[in-house]
């Protein structure tokens, strides 16, 4: 019964360092997703000025340029983050999973040995009852 309840502990503690883990992921994905919002707002700040402004028009090819590597870098680092939670969410399933197998194997321990308490006394009172019809 001691192994199972260590098993039992050694399952939550893997639990809570997954879902840890799993904060941390979503965490820098929602940063990720506001410094792509940050640069379009950039963007559409930088082409309402050049639409301003004729002077800075011929700079915007350039912005468009470098805006366009900014965001490939920022999506690629959404998208990595989206496979690296998704994975963090299976092994947090799969955790809970066993977590949940041991815990149930521990609560039919528990049932057996209930089960096997009340049989004994059953079987001492039956016992007991059969001396006092044999002693009368």
């Amino acid at each position: 019964m001691k192994a199972i309840g260590s098993l039992i502990r050694l399952s939550n503690f893997q639990v809570e360092e997954l879902q840890k883990r799993l904060s941390v992921i979503v965490d820098a994905r929602t940063q990720q997703e506001l410094k792509m919002a940050v640069l379009e707002a950039e963007a559409e700040m930088e082409l309402a000025n050049a639409r301003a402004d004729a002077e800075a028009g011929w700079y915007m090819i350039g912005f468009r340029d470098g805006l366009k590597i900014r965001r490939k870098a920022i999506q690629d680092q959404i998208d990595s983050l989206v496979a690296e939670e998704e994975g963090a969410r299976d092994a947090l399933g799969e955790a809970y999973e066993g977590l949940k197998k041991y815990e149930q194997v521990a609560e039919n321990a528990a049932q057996a040995a209930r089960r096997e308490m009340a049989r004994r006394e059953t079987a001492a009172l039956d016992e007991l009852g059969l001396r006092r019809v044999a002693a009368r």
